[in-house]
Parts: structure tokens; C-alpha cells; sequence
């Protein structure tokens, strides 16, 4: 039987189609104890990271395990570092039926970005070409020293700093990073996966250097000739893994 609806839209509402931009969190193991761990190392000093950002919990990884998650644990675990878990997607049928129990939807087109120095998962389908995006906003510009304590967050651009990063200050971008001074805090560029973002100092002199999540403490050396000159930070994918390089900037 067909039954035929009035073609009057509604006063009271209307549905609509909508892209909500997302953060993933990709789940290569079901050990939350290192997961737990691992956040508190890589947020822990930074509380004002995200933003209350939708998160999509990526299984791809975990699919052909058949370890049982605790997506309620899960779930409690991750909130503190203000995401908003909504949905999950990539894990087998018991994962997948476990994660709708906790609460979270199924987002199977949900496309993750892979940075180029990490291969896609097995399970990652080729991606539709991306939609063509809006200008980055131009870079945060500091023109005060930032003392021990302190912390700055460029999120979605550049940080220009024109003045001293003091021991225990903390410099963060998603993308670049540009100190036209000494550099004696610590620096993480490509604070969101960026393995392309680079730091720049005119005098490096770090506590901690860190692009893409891949860092480097002030317990190893700088390599010779490096420490008080103008040098530039990046990363570089190898078969042992990425690493951090470091380059003479020469005038």
C-alpha cells in the first residue's frame, strides 16, 4: 500500500543534511591502562587541546583482534581531555555491537585522515577526493617573552614568537612553529598530526622539541653545533620509524 504525504513543510521544524567535522582517536590496543598512560604524557600538560570536539572512535586497527573492549571504561577515560565521544567505527561485528551498547553510533563513512608518513590501516578504503577547504587563518604572532608557566596554543595555523621562550614556557601549534629568539621552553609543532610542520629558532636551546607527537627531551643532546644556533626542526619517516632531524639555518 502506498500512502502519499502533504507536501506542506512543517511550521515547527525542518530536517536538514549536515557535515559535523570530527576528531578521531585510532585504537591500536585495547589496553586502557597504557592508554590512560600515554594521554596523560601527551595531553596531560595540555588541558586546553581540544575543544569539546565530536570524537569517532577508530577500531581499524583493533578488527581482527577478538579482545573485548570496555567501551563504557573507554568512554569515561578519554571525556576528561574534553572530546565528546559519539561514534565508532572500523572494529569487528562484537566490537561494532559492544560500542552500540555503550551508547556510540556506527559511522562506517566516516573518513579518517592518514598523515603521509603513516600507512593507512588494511581495512582503509580509498578516499573520495576532499572537499576544497577555507584558507587557513594566518598565524598567531607573540611579541612578549613567555615566561616559565606560561603556555600558548595556535590552533589550526602557524605561531610566530618574537621574544624569548623561557625554561618551563610551552609553545604549541598545529602547524609551524617560528621563534625569532632564543628557544629555551618547550616547542610541539603539528600539535594534531602534522607530520609535515617544522620548528624554527634563531637560537635552539630546548627542553623539549616535539612534531607530530615524535619528540625529543632535553636528556639526549642536540647534535654537535646545533645548541644555541639558528636551526630548523623536522620530521623525517624512516625504516626504524620517524625521527626528528635537525638543520643549520644558514643566513
Amino acid at each position: 500500500m502506498t500512502v502519499a504525504l502533504p507536501a506542506s513543510t512543517p511550521a515547527s521544524f525542518e530536517i536538514k543534511s549536515a557535515n559535523l567535522p570530527l576528531v578521531a582517536l585510532l585504537l591500536k590496543s585495547t589496553d586502557l591502562a597504557a592508554l590512560s598512560r600515554d594521554l596523560t604524557l601527551r595531553f596531560g600538560d595540555i588541558p586546553d587541546f581540544f575543544d569539546n570536539d565530536p570524537l569517532v572512535i577508530d577500531l581499524s586497527p583493533l578488527a581482527s583482534d577478538n579482545t573485548a573492549i570496555d567501551f563504557a571504561a573507554l568512554v569515561a577515560l578519554i571525556r576528561p581531555y574534553r572530546v565528546a565521544p559519539i561514534a565508532a567505527r572500523g572494529g569487528s561485528p562484537a566490537q561494532m555491537a559492544a560500542a552500540a551498547a555503550a551508547g556510540l553510533v556506527a559511522a562506517p563513512d566516516a573518513r579518517v585522515h592518514v598523515p603521509p608518513s603513516q600507512p593507512a590501516p588494511p581495512s582503509a578504503q580509498k578516499p573520495e577526493p576532499p572537499p576544497a577547504e577555507a584558507p587557513p587563518p594566518g598565524a598567531l604572532i607573540i611579541d612578549k617573552p613567555l615566561r616559565s608557566g606560561q603556555q600558548v596554543y595556535a590552533r589550526g595555523r602557524d605561531l610566530v614568537v618574537l621574544a624569548m621562550v623561557n625554561p618551563g614556557a610551552e609553545v604549541i601549534a598545529d602547524g609551524h612553529i617560528h621563534v625569532y629568539a632564543p628557544l629555551r621552553g618547550k616547542a610541539m609543532a603539528g600539535a594534531r598530526g602534522n607530520a609535515d610542520a617544522r620548528i624554527f629558532s634563531l637560537c635552539l636551546e630546548p627542553e623539549l622539541l616535539s612534531i607530530a607527537g615524535i619528540y625529543r627531551t632535553s636528556d639526549v643532546p642536540l647534535p654537535d653545533g646545533m645548541w644555541g644556533q639558528a636551526t630548523q626542526v623536522r620530521l623525517v619517516a624512516g625504516p626504524g620509524g620517524d625521527k626528528l632531524v635537525m638543520e643549520s639555518i644558514k643566513a
